[in-house]
This record gives C-alpha cells, structure tokens and sequence, in this order.
C-alpha cells in the first residue's frame, strides 16, 4: 500500500453549475482549491486529472434510459421532468450529462487510485452527489458519483465496502442503490426527515441485515450532541463491519451558518469529524479511503475552509485552527465574491462531547436518535444497544 494521496482535480468541474441563482454554486469548490493551494496542504498531495464516466461505468448504478435522457437534456438544454431535469433544485442545462459524467469520472479516479493501491487516500471535494436515483435527478444531483464508485469497487471485487455520510441531509441515494445488498454498510448522521430534504433516513430503515443505518437528529444539533451520536454509532459498526474501503461523504452543511438546513456545528467540530473518519479508515479498512465532498452552501464563510481541512487531514498535514487565511486568498476571494473572507481557519470552538457510555438521558431529544438508531441495528450485527 502507498502511503500516496491523491486529490482529484479539473477545472472542467466547476461546469457542474446550474446557474447564478442556484445554491449549489461551483466557486465553492474553487475557493476550496485556491484555499488548499495557498495553505500549502496540495503541496503534501498529489493533484491529478480526471475523465468522464463511461456510460457503461454510470449503468453500474443508472437506468440506461435514465442516461439517454439525461444525454438528450444535455445537448438541448430543454427540461425533461420524467427524469426530474428542468426543476428548481435541479435545472436542466446544456452540457449537464458531460459536467455530472465528469464529477463521477473524478470521484472513480479516487477509488481506482484506492483500490489499486496507488494511493491510501483519495478525495474529490467536487464530488458526493448523494441524491441521485437510478432513474431520477434529485436534489442537486444527476449522477451518483458516491455510489458508482461503490458499485465499481464492488465489480472489482470487493466484498465489503463501508459508506459514511455526514452530510447534513439523508444520503438517500446511495442507501437505495445498495439497500439489499449485505456487501455495503450505509451510515448516514443527518437532520431528522421530519424537519428537512428528502424525508427519508428513519431509523427503522435498515435495509439488508442492518447494513442500511441512519441516525436522524434534531434540528439544532450542535458540536457536542453530533460527536456523541457519531461516536455512539459509526466506529463500533465500522469495526464490526470490518470493510476492506472506506468512502466517506463530506458536506458540510450542518454547520450553523448553512442557510438551507437547521443543525448548529461549527467547523471545528466538522474538522474533528474528519479526524475521526480518518483515524477509522486506518483503523477498520486497512487505510483505504475515498472521499468526497457534497452539500454546503456557505460558499465563502465554511467550504472552503471545511473542505481544505478535508484535505489536509487526508494529507497527514492538519492545519492548526488558528492559523490565518492567506491573504492572497482573502484578496481572491473579495473579487471573486465581493464577500468578506474570513481571517483564520477556526469558528474558535472546542469540540467536545460526553461518550454515550457514561449514561443516556432518555429525556434527552439527541439520546433518543441515538438510541433509535442502536436499537433498530446494533443486534443485527450482534451488537449490544444498550451503552
């Protein structure tokens, strides 16, 4: 195994872009890179190019006449709302099948990298489109790039392959791909489905043998409560579970400052969450891990500096939370945005949280999801739910 990482990279990503009104703007990922490359942390890294998805690649988890349409959008730039292109979440654009190929392109180029043992780690911060359906855009996503990758790694034989999603919203897509597949653990921490996008990720959907997982919390979750639940349940399912690869999704959009969803974490405690799933990966698949990106929608304020923790951490080069933003950077930034960046890489919070082991209060909102959540699928895997 290399102790190689690779981050992937093209400009070209960045037509992943459904216009100037759209949440899902594509100088997120630009500020990201920009940021990462005045830091220094992409000089810890290596940085390579991409290409599209086959068509044969996205059929490992699209409907052949879902691509065809998505084909056809493409080259006219007209709706077609049989495959859920033309809405508002998810705008129909010329060129959309070349972008959305591209962005899964690049996250199979990490998992390649991964699985080949060219490199240990491999990120896409474009990349964790974890909306999309086998037959349906959804949710900002037309392709899937998270689960292609999986189900590519599956084709190469891989016999088990853990999915963990920190993104503020269910990763609904990928827990559909492999629902009935006992070869994939899906683990997805996100705001509860009764306050937010797209309804799904009880607890009690637990697909095949408890490999489908989901800690659905409430809204106003902060740093302390996310850690207690992510520590509660992701690393004893991961050492149960004993992958061979790790895929991670990192949106970023439970921070405070997201302005489409409701829970409270700072970037600190999403940096400490990245350090977790880190320390994961080596612990329970070997050292092999993809990630990605995914939602975010603080384009100025979080992703950039979320994202370039991301890396990073990857790199094996954390960046101390005190240290400023370059100000290179900041001067991009303002003519860029015309926003005022911000001056270091810290919201100067100290995550910490109390280990679901010392007792749970059933009064408690956050402890009822966690214990939902053990209860529906720890004794599926002949874990004890009870702390």
């Amino acid at each position: 195994m290399s102790d190689a990482v690779r981050v992937v990279w093209d400009d070209a990503l960045t037509s992943y872009d459904f216009g100037p009104s759209h949440p899902l703007a594509p100088v997120r990922v630009e500020l990201t890179m920009a940021l990462a490359r005045e830091l220094g942390v992409l000089d810890a890294v290596e940085l390579v190019g991409c290409l599209p998805a086959t068509d044969d690649e996205l059929a490992l988890v699209h409907e052949r006449h879902y691509i065809e349409t998505v084909r056809r959008v493409s080259e006219s730039g007209r709706a077609d709302l049989s495959a859920g292109l033309g809405t508002p979440d998810n705008p129909a654009f010329a060129g959309v099948h070349e972008a959305s190929a591209l962005i899964t392109g690049a996250t199979l180029t990490a998992a390649r990298a991964v699985w080949s043992g060219e490199a240990e780690h491999a990120i896409n911060v474009a990349g964790g489109l974890h909306h999309a359906m086998a037959a349906r855009a959804s949710g900002f996503c037309v392709y899937n790039d998270p689960a292609v990758a999986i189900a590519w790694l599956l084709a190469e034989g891989a016999s088990r392959v853990a999915y963990v999603d920190v993104d503020v919203h269910h990763g609904d897509g990928v827990q559909a791909a492999f629902y009935h597949d006992p070869r994939v653990l899906t683990i997805s921490l996100h705001e509860s489905p009764r306050t937010l996008f797209p309804g799904t990720g009880f607890p009690d959907e637990t697909g095949a043998d408890g490999t489908s997982v989901n800690v659905a919390l409430p809204a106003g979750c902060g740093d302390q409560g996310w850690l207690r639940a992510f520590h509660a349940v992701v690393p004893p399912l991961l050492r149960e579970f004993d992958a061979e690869i790790l895929v991670s999704q990192h949106g970023c959009d439970s921070h405070a400052l997201d302005p489409l969803a409701n829970l409270m974490l700072s970037l600190d405690g999403q940096r400490t969450a990245y350090q977790e799933l880190h320390k994961l990966a080596h612990e329970t698949a070997g050292g092999r891990w993809v990630a990605t990106g995914g939602g975010g929608y603080e384009l100025v304020q979080v992703v950039p500096r979320a994202w370039t923790h991301l890396i990073a951490e990857a790199a094996g080069v954390p960046v101390p939370p005190e240290t400023r933003t370059p100000e290179d950077w900041r001067a991009y930034v303002r003519r860029r945005t015309g926003e005022v960046p911000p001056l270091t890489m810290t919201d100067g919070r100290n995550p910490e949280y109390r280990d679901i082991s010392q007792g749970f209060d059933p009064a408690d909102p956050i402890d009822r999801a966690i214990m939902a959540t053990r209860n529906a699928v720890f004794p599926l895997h002949g874990l004890d739910p009870m702390p």
